[in-house]
């Protein structure tokens, strides 16, 4: 144990602590703005500056570590000039209309300036021009770029395809995407993880709100919106309210109070999706097709783009089965509007989801199989969905709540699991050990594939055959898993990926707490509403075995595979190869 003075207050830490965190452990707040524990430890922003005695320069406390006898001051006279002075500096080549940044209320510069009291300016403003495709799902302002260089190391160290370097020299040094590429040429996963980890308005999703309201006023529309899992652990998040409280129920109200005209359960097509993908897994395997490489599950479209640009060789292992929000989007301009009696055409399909990937997924052209324009129109994003809310100026503290729409608003606990790392495999086990054996398995049976570990396996015993499976979430992780995979290190049946760590309640389209991760208590959530429900097998969901009676037949049925499946080499990632060497 070292033993110091922090601002007269006795301390006692482990030894190899540092400064930052020596502080914290005794309540004293030392203000940070590029600082990610065990990410981005640089003191690029020099805002965490604290005096030590004996010390003739400002040290950051972020990576210096303390000593035995160590006297330090946190605020100090000379510590608030520097701290003062480097946050200006920073202010002086940041573009400051705050009331037109999507980050306002809820950025780490603005609150640090603030608490500062910087009312003025006293250097001048140097801007740097932005160009940017802003079709692309994920916008990167440079104006607004503090160059803290969290983006970049995120990618590296969670992400691992680098896809944020520093470009430039001297005073233009900043932040841009490397290998001198411009992003539409980049391998990038849109991931977003780089968005949730900004503590500014550098980075953020496309905005598709505008495009959503326009929608809602055209009378001749009728808008179909689907909820995804995971948007329920923590879409009131913004607006201070608790998980308890805020309930799928009381955002159905709201999302009613907006003006959709119905409100669906992206739990329904995950249920449909189980139906499809574990059918699809068994057939697989009694080909024998997965002797030597596993099935992938496709719902997550960050990961198919890794895949596709990283392991283009592997592709036909990922199950041809639609992610549950396409699966969505396809029976709601076929199934849904045969029961309304309306012409699809007249039909916008909504998606509200805690990912930004998802943006590119529903433009894929080939994705579409409904014959009525995009399957999925518009896909809003977790915190764009808290912003419409407030842009009606909908309090969600008043509402009551309301339920999901009918037929395709049940969705089972196994669905809701979705959005969680591991969920996917979970509910499909369920489903697959029924499918095979006739019975249902205890719900819980393959809990062992729960948590928020980057790479998990387990193995079970599966209709007289052993089953080994393996999840992996945050593509850092993933490319761990793929390169021990190709190198018959180990081996696996059934693989579920998710680009974002925890899965989708981790995704980069959900809401920002800086520097808290939030991804594993909203998994808790998730595996909570499960385990209350009262459907907890995918099969078992009446609206789905409904759909398949009345419309599709039964799994993998010609139509269910032109609705449901996908053919993922009918698009091409960046850089992708047209055909595939047989000797990769």
């Amino acid at each position: 144990m070292v033993n110091l003075t922090i601002n007269g207050i006795p301390v006692s830490v482990e030894e190899g602590t540092t400064i930052l965190e020596a502080a914290r452990s005794a309540q004293v707040h030392i203000p940070t703005l590029c600082y990610l524990k065990d990410i981005n430890e640089i003191g690029a922003c020099r805002v965490c500056v604290v005096e030590v005695e004996g010390s003739a320069k400002l040290v950051t406390a972020c990576n210096n570590k303390v000593w035995e006898g160590m006297v330090i001051h946190t605020n100090s006279p000379k510590v608030r000039e520097s701290r003062r002075n480097n946050v200006e500096l920073i202010l002086s080549q940041h573009d400051c209309q705050c009331p037109t940044c999507v980050r306002s209320g809820n950025c780490s510069l603005q609150s640090l300036a603030n608490s500062l009291g910087i009312l003025h300016l006293p250097f001048k403003q140097q801007l740097p021009k932005s160009d940017w495709p802003m079709d692309f799902p994920l916008i990167r302002d440079a104006k607004k770029c503090i160059k803290c260089m969290r983006c970049v190391q995120v990618c590296d160290k969670i992400t691992g395809l680098n896809i944020w370097d520093v470009a430039g020299t001297g005073s233009r040094t900043t932040v841009d995407v490397s290998g001198n590429r411009k992003i539409k040429e980049s391998d990038c996963a849109l991931c977003g993880q780089c968005i949730t980890h900004c503590p500014v308005g550098a980075l953020r999703e496309r905005d598709d709100v505008q495009r959503a309201l326009d929608v809602l006023a055209d009378p001749e529309k009728i808008t179909v919106v689907q909820v995804a899992p995971a948007v329920r652990t923590s879409w009131g998040e913004p607006f201070g309210l608790s998980r308890e409280f805020a309930t799928v129920k009381r955002l159905v109200a709201a999302l009613r109070e907006i003006g959709f005209n119905y409100i669906f359960d992206t739990n329904f097509s995950a249920d449909l999706t189980i139906m499809e993908e574990g059918t699809e897994f068994l057939d697989r395997l009694k080909k024998g097709e997965l002797d030597q490489y596993p099935m992938f599950t496709s719902c997550c479209p960050g990961w198919v783009r890794f895949m596709k640009s990283q392991y283009p060789d592997m592709v036909d292992q990922l199950s041809s089965a639609k992610s549950p929000q396409q699966m969505f989007g396809a029976v709601a301009k076929t199934y849904y509007a045969k029961l309304l009696d309306v012409d699809p055409s007249r039909i916008v399909s909504v998606s509200v989801m805690p990912c930004i990937a998802k943006k590119h997924e529903c433009d894929i052209p080939s994705i579409n199989d409904a014959d009525a324009g995009q399957d999925v129109d518009l896909v809003l994003t977790t915190r764009e969905i808290s912003r419409l809310i407030r842009e009606e100026f909908i309090d969600p503290s008043t509402l009551p709540e309301e339920e999901f729409d009918a037929p395709l608003g049940v969705g089972s606990g196994a669905g809701v699991i979705f959005g969680a790392t591991g969920g996917v495999m979970e509910a499909a086990l369920r489903t697959a050990y029924y499918l095979a054996t006739g019975q249902n398995p205890d719900p819980d049976s393959f809990r062992k594939v729960r948590g928020m570990d980057g790479w998990k396996e387990a193995e079970f015993h599966l209709a007289g055959q052993d089953l080994k499976v393996a999840v992996a979430s945050g593509l850092k992780n993933t490319r761990r898993l793929m390169e021990a995979i190709r190198k018959g290190t180990v081996k696996y049946d059934f693989v579920e990926i998710m680009a974002c760590p925890g899965g989708c309640a981790g995704g980069g389209g959900q809401p920002i707490r800086d520097g808290e991760e939030l991804a594993g208590e909203r998994c808790q959530v998730l595996y909570g509403l499960d385990r209350v429900n009262n459907l907890r097998f995918s099969h078992e969901n009446p609206s789905v075995q409904k759909c398949y009676q009345d419309y599709l037949g039964k799994p993998m049925s010609h139509l269910a595979h032109k609705l449901l499946h996908t053919d993922h080499h009918a698009w091409k990632m960046p850089g992708e190869p047209e055909t595939i060497s047989e000797e990769v």
